[in-house]
């Protein structure tokens, strides 16, 4: 079978370029146009000291002196403003391919199962996304641009340094070659490895500097030390030993090679005009030989102008490909597989056939063999340890996840076979984390359903029992949440997304540990929230406290990924098994009360 050959990262990036790939290349070539328009003011230059000293010391002699510097300065001007239109040109192939990266990542992203945001921190796939598609920016804006122009020049510095003298022009170009050589040690083999391993440090740390703001709550509560976090702290020492490593280690002796040569090509020069200037004087052709000089110790100021450019250039490139790496593992996301014809839920009814379903990366599946019914308007709860599969099993029926074996139905149809937005439409969710928002409270509710009126909103809160909560905000229900030191507590979030999933309006409810972080009072209310949002509804509910699924039509035991029981409370706690012991330890943890330790005289 054939090798595919790998693409340049070039390559790979103009691809999303679209049509703006014909407005590059026409950039890069305004840009070769104006480094050969640069080269012209230093051939007028020595023309004019060829002139000089051809009629030297008869100075007036020298017409042409006047010619040459209005021709220098307009090549100069005629370099600045052509290099400038091709600028333009590449700066806004640039911003759309960013765009372009930006616009594509999201909307493969909005393609990915949800469950693939547990696993992807956002910091981590901004930094991803964004932080590297505006690397890229520079290479096109710049760097590619400065790399062909630098190549044409420095053919046409070829020609020009072996015209005249080629001795003197190996002696300029000699610097050069030193200088590539030195800049490629640095950018190639282990070294261009090593900045790969440099990328992902500063993406591990991102990802963990993300997590470290999220957490400073929990920092100021148990007045711990950002030592705490042990996690950013090991992602920032890794990110700066790996920059000193590379500054150090990697860069210092190459770097230092090549600015001493590329800043001293002129010295080079100096041994073969010594050796070549008792020659030419014996010849007689001392002043063409002072000319030839003069020629080449004007050039020989290029040289270091041009590797620099090839050097940052060149970085650039480097950079640009590590960026390009980040931005393909967003655009690798997996995605939902759509069937090619849909089908139509018959009813509200949730089947389970068979299910297994394994996490990437896992040793062991989550669940295995997992089969149970919920049928329309029942509802049925999920108990069992921790670990045992419960939120696995939620997740699958909006298809947070794929199973990797068996079938979920809703309504009697495979979920893989209904339209997404309409899967999405027949489930509302209420998890034990909801988080809302940076918006207003109307805003938030209505984000369930975007066409919903002023007044419905307002209803659905009022059933979620959050009349208390609007009248204490300063602006109602228009008050912004997490802004001016309006917040929520955990609870009175927990009721928001409650009137979320109420205004939503679906068929099917999916509740996982709704009230988790609730305080007794909240408790309370949110109870009466669900006597609204269950109402004539199939609901399928997770929950540790099992007080609050003793009325559930079924209840359904899983452990270590098994369904290991099934039945009503009364049947479970007559057959004495896993359920039965769970409720004993229920009712023993809801009893234990701290008392006061009496003194014995």
């Amino acid at each position: 079978m054939k090798k595919e050959k790998k693409q340049s990262p070039v390559s790979r990036l103009l691809q999303y370029a679209e049509n703006y790939k014909g407005l590059f290349y026409i950039g890069l070539a305004l840009s070769a146009v104006s480094m050969v328009l640069g080269m012209a003011p230093y051939i007028c230059i020595w023309l004019a000291m060829r002139d000089l000293i051809a009629v030297a010391p008869n100075w007036t002699q020298a017409t042409g002196l006047s010619t040459y510097g209005w021709l220098a300065f307009a090549f100069a001007v005629g370099g600045i403003l052509v290099y400038f239109a091709g600028l333009m040109c590449t700066h806004l192939a640039a911003f759309r391919t960013a765009a372009n990266i930006r616009k594509k990542g999201m909307a493969h992203l909005m393609k990915a199962p949800l469950g693939f945001f547990d696993s992807n921190a956002t910091g981590l796939l901004r930094n991803r996304l964004d932080g590297a598609a505006a690397e890229t920016e520079t290479l096109i804006a710049h760097n590619l641009a400065d790399i062909v122009g630098t190549a044409v020049m420095f053919i046409a510095m070829l020609i020009l340094m072996l015209v005249f003298d080629w001795r003197m022009g190996a002696a300029c170009l000699l610097a050069a070659v030193i200088s590539i050589i030195a800049m490629f040690s640095m950018m190639s083999g282990k070294s261009a490895k090593f900045i790969a391993e440099y990328q992902a440090a500063q993406d591990n740390m991102s990802k963990a500097g993300t997590e470290y703001v999220r957490g400073i709550p929990v920092v100021k509560v148990f007045q711990q030390t950002v030592y705490s976090f042990r996690a950013f702290k090991q992602a920032i020492e890794d990110y700066s030993d790996k920059a000193e490593h590379f500054q150090g280690a990697v860069c210092k002796k190459p770097q230092s090679i090549n600015l001493t040569f590329t800043d001293s090509a002129f010295v080079f020069l100096i041994p073969v005009a010594l050796f070549l200037a008792p020659s030419a004087l014996a010849g007689g052709n001392f002043a063409q030989f002072v000319t030839n000089f003069a020629f080449y110790a004007v050039f020989s100021a290029i040289v270091s102008t041009a590797l620099a450019k090839v050097m940052f250039a060149s970085s650039g490139v480097m950079l640009a490909e590590t960026a390009l790496n980040r931005i393909e593992q967003v655009m690798n996301a997996p995605t939902l597989k759509v069937a090619p014809t849909f089908k139509t839920p018959k009813d509200n009814s949730i089947e389970f056939k068979d299910v297994s379903f394994t996490y990437q990366g896992a040793d062991f599946p989550a669940l295995e063999n997992v089969s149970f019914k919920v049928e329309p308007g029942q509802t049925v709860a999920l108990v069992g340890p921790s670990g045992g599969g419960k939120t696995t099993a939620a997740s699958l029926i909006p298809r947070f996840w794929d199973t990797t074996l068996g079938t979920v139905k809703v309504g009697g149809v495979d979920v893989k076979d209904i339209n997404p937005h309409v899967l999405m439409d027949q489930v509302a969710f209420v998890f034990q984390n909801n988080r809302l928002f940076k918006a207003s409270i109307f805003d938030n509710v209505r984000a369930a359903k975007p066409n919903a009126t002023r007044e419905q909103v307002k209803a659905a809160l009022a059933a979620a029992q959050c009349n208390d909560i609007i009248a204490k905000l300063p602006n109602g229900m228009d008050t912004l949440i997490g802004t001016e030191g309006t917040y929520l507590s955990g609870g009175e979030q927990q009721r928001v997304a409650l009137a979320r999933a109420i205004l939503k309006d679906a068929p099917i409810i999916v509740l996982d540990e709704a009230t988790a972080f609730a305080d007794p009072e909240n408790e309370a209310l949110i109870q009466k929230a669900f006597a609204t949002l269950t109402k004539n509804r199939t609901v399928l509910m997770i929950a540790h406290r099992l007080s609050t699924v003793v009325g559930a039509d079924k209840i359904i035991v899983l452990d270590n990924g098994h369904v290991v029981e099934e039945g009503t409370h009364e049947q479970l706690k007559e057959a004495g098994d896993l359920y039965a012991n769970m409720w004993a330890d229920y009712n023993q943890a809801v009893q234990w009360r701290i008392s006061a330790k009496k003194e014995v005289n």
